[in-house]
């Protein structure tokens, strides 16, 4: 059986069709022995429409696909149709074709709804309006008595059923997300993994290649303005274990430093790293502000976040091109969007950005903007992506603010 998602199992859907095929069944019988045992065209009609609908039922977890559940659908409806005009005096049967509708929900098919809830109600109002002026026999005796009151209540009971529907999509498409979501969470914690896997055989190199910049930050035979680079590459490769350690934080969450920071000051940390970089292919960088803001995260975990956006910017620009980074808040918020000129992105692309191992550069591992989002969403931030191709992205960082403080963390 194809997994449908509509039976628990193969053997529960065999019991509930045998149970359904059976009352079918009982039905024809009945209605042989009310016409005294004669084979009349009712009853051929009614026979073909069981035997129809039970080899549809049959055969549907082996072919299960839309054009077999709309012959379901379709032959179901004919039958319940078929009832309400055969047997005019029970009520049973006007009740049968109001719940029409139900069938293509048990589907979980919303087209098939909505066609055939449009279909149940025009064919039905056709069939009262037929009444209305030609039933002279009075012979469908319920809708004969108030046909206005049986026709108020059967679009009540479609609208119902309308209601319900959409209080049941709803509810499977938040199901539908949650289960992307767990999906997502396996997928990050495969990462840590991976990371807590690899983190010692990375750690060993930064530690020996640490080692010899402080035994050489320590020789007085060096120039001081020598050892000042010394001081910088210690401090990236403090960065380098921090991420390591962030790498670390996927599989077992650690706890992190909260400081209040300038964003403003950090930002322009970060583009003092990154500017020599960007340089090489005469790629500049430009920083737009209206005033000061302030923020609570860590700091080596803000300037490893935007490290990695504007990385992604200056890789996707051309040479000579210029990346605007512009800082504006509001009474609750601070905003800094990332704008580019560079390749861009398709829709595809855009939708899987974030996803673990996946990257548009040759020798990317996609980590990079999944820790992104991590941190983002550590703080209670927000991450927006708008990209075209041939055009550019437009990545804009929102974080709350931090309101009447004057207190930043000190950022060289």
């Amino acid at each position: 059986m194809k997994d449908n998602g509509l039976l628990p199992s193969l053997k529960v859907y065999r019991i509930i069709i045998s149970v359904l095929i059976v009352l079918m069944s009982l039905g024809i019988v009945l209605i042989y022995e009310e016409d005294g045992r004669i084979i009349t065209f009712s009853f051929i009609l009614q026979f073909l429409l069981v035997a129809i609908i039970a080899t549809l039922l049959i055969i549907f977890p082996k072919k299960d696909s839309v054009g077999f559940r709309a012959a379901i659908i379709l032959f179901m409806s004919g039958y319940f149709f078929f009832m309400f005009l055969q047997f005019p005096d029970r009520f049973a049967s006007l009740l049968l074709i109001s719940f029409i509708p139900v069938i293509p929900v048990l589907f979980l098919h919303t087209k098939l709804f909505y066609i055939t809830l449009l279909s149940n109600i025009t064919i039905t109002f056709s069939i009262i309006m037929y009444l209305m002026m030609y039933d002279t026999r009075n012979v469908h005796k319920y809708t004969y008595l108030d046909y206005s009151g049986v026709a108020i209540n059967f679009l009540g009971t479609q609208l119902l059923l309308l209601f319900l529907f959409l209080l049941f999509q709803k509810k499977m498409k938040d199901q539908e997300l949650y289960y992307d979501q767990v999906k997502q969470d396996e997928k990050l914690r495969t990462t840590g993994q991976l990371a807590a896997a690899v983190a010692h055989e990375i750690r060993n190199p930064i530690t020996v290649v640490k080692g010899f910049i402080q035994l050489h930050e320590n020789d007085q035979e060096i120039p001081e303005h020598i050892k000042k680079h010394y001081t910088l590459m210690l401090d990236q490769l403090q960065v380098a274990e921090t991420v390591i350690s962030d790498f670390l934080s996927l599989a077992k969450p650690g706890e992190t430093k909260m400081e209040v920071i300038s964003v403003n000051s950090a930002l322009h940390t970060v583009m003092d790293l990154l500017n020599t970089y960007a340089l090489i292919d005469t790629i500049h960088i430009e920083l737009e502000m209206e005033e000061e803001y302030a923020i609570q995260c860590n700091i080596v975990e803000f300037k490893q976040l935007f490290v990695n956006l504007l990385k992604n910017a200056i890789e996707a620009s051309h040479q000579g091109e210029t990346i605007l980074v512009k800082v504006t808040g509001s009474q609750d918020t601070v905003k800094i969007v990332i704008i580019d000129n560079g390749s861009g992105m398709s829709r595809e692309q855009l939708e899987r950005i974030g996803t673990p191992f996946y990257s548009l550069k040759a020798k990317g591992t996609g980590l990079g903007l999944m820790i992104c989002f991590n941190i983002i969403h550590k703080y209670n931030g927000a991450i927006d992506f708008w990209s075209e191709e041939g055009t550019g992205t437009e990545v804009t960082v929102t974080f709350p603010i931090v309101k009447n403080t004057t207190l930043f963390s000190n950022i060289e």
